[in-house]
């Protein structure tokens, strides 16, 4: 028989996303409809520790959908990551009288949250809030949408530049070990060519490709990599091709943690607004230790140890538009 739920904690974990406060504001909410209390625990694990919880209302959640963030705030916590750190935070989820969590971030997020059901018995439920996309059984996370959107932006605006001057840029966009930022922003934006972990492509292989677009009279070209590739840091990959390479004058940017601020676009509030709704919605029904995400457009809800441990392949089709359109 479900435990009974009367009331839930919600936090945010981690690396902030576009799309939080949305997903925040859906559970406050959706509870509310279902006369349950709602607590928000400010600076993540770290203020669950510290006791940092405090009541919210509806009121409290409007006109939030629309701001970048958390209005949670968010934190990592090296405490913990140990037994007497997640005793304490129980301890305060108790004195508070909580008695189920939302828990809103990336794998670490989850990876916690895993962990924290096991030893203590309290019902969780994660929603997927990073830019990077990387958690198995939901086809987008919170916050990829408008991260790709950002890096669009800013691609373009420097496209301007690589075509007046006609230079070569490596742009590099965030995304850890995960190129779905990349491979987003090189497809959307028309890059030249794109560096991802999930696909080996060496810098002689490179270099044969930025060869033909010489041939072909482009004289400036973008190429977009993910931090993660396995080439190294964006500025040794551009050392590399500049030094073999003198047709053009290489430059490189650095996106960087402008990808996580700004307004969410309509679909990261949309897909915040959706899982936030159904996690509380799966918290009364008697879910517990899962992750609710989207696939094929219909709520799911993945068992955090799945979201976390298995691998969430790029499709090879995206990989070989990448390559086809590049061309």
């Amino acid at each position: 028989m479900a435990k009974e739920i009367n009331r839930i904690g919600v936090f945010c974990s981690g690396g902030d996303a576009p799309g939080m406060n949305a997903a925040v504001r859906a559970v406050v909410r959706t509870a509310a409809y279902h006369d349950l209390h709602t607590y928000g625990i400010y600076n993540g694990y770290e203020g669950m520790i510290n006791g940092d919880i405090h009541r919210l209302e509806t009121n409290d959640v409007g006109n939030i959908i629309h701001r970048g963030g958390t209005i949670l705030k968010t934190a990592r916590s090296e405490r913990f990551r140990t037994k007497e750190g997640r005793r304490m935070a129980h301890e305060s989820l108790m004195a508070h009288d909580i008695d189920a969590l939302v828990a809103i971030g990336g794998n670490g997020t989850l990876t916690g949250a895993n962990l924290f059901e096991k030893e203590f018995n309290i019902p969780i439920i994660g929603l997927p809030g990073t830019i990077d996309n990387d958690l198995y059984g939901t086809d987008f996370t919170i916050g990829f949408d408008t991260a790709v959107n950002t890096a669009i932006e800013a691609v373009d605006k420097i496209r301007d530049t690589a075509d007046s001057h006609n230079r070569l840029f490596f742009i590099e966009v965030m995304g850890r070990q995960s190129g779905y930022i990349a491979l987003y922003t090189a497809v959307g934006s028309g890059a030249g060519s794109v560096l991802i972990p999930e696909l080996s492509k060496d810098i002689e292989e490179l270099m044969s490709f930025l060869k033909k677009m010489l041939k072909r009279k482009r004289l400036f070209g973008l190429v977009i990599t993910a931090e993660g590739n396995e080439n190294g840091s964006t500025q040794e990959v551009a050392n590399m091709v500049s030094k073999k390479l003198t047709d053009y004058e290489v430059k490189v940017a650095v996106i960087g943690h402008l990808q996580r601020g700004g307004s969410p676009t309509a679909m990261d509030r949309m897909l915040a607004s959706r899982t936030g709704h159904a996690a509380v919605e799966g918290l009364i029904k008697g879910q517990r230790n899962v992750m609710c995400g989207v696939h094929n457009n219909k709520v799911v809800f993945i068992p955090i140890a799945d979201a976390i441990k298995k691998t969430k392949s790029i499709e090879q089709e995206l990989l070989d538009l990448a390559e086809l359109l590049s061309l």
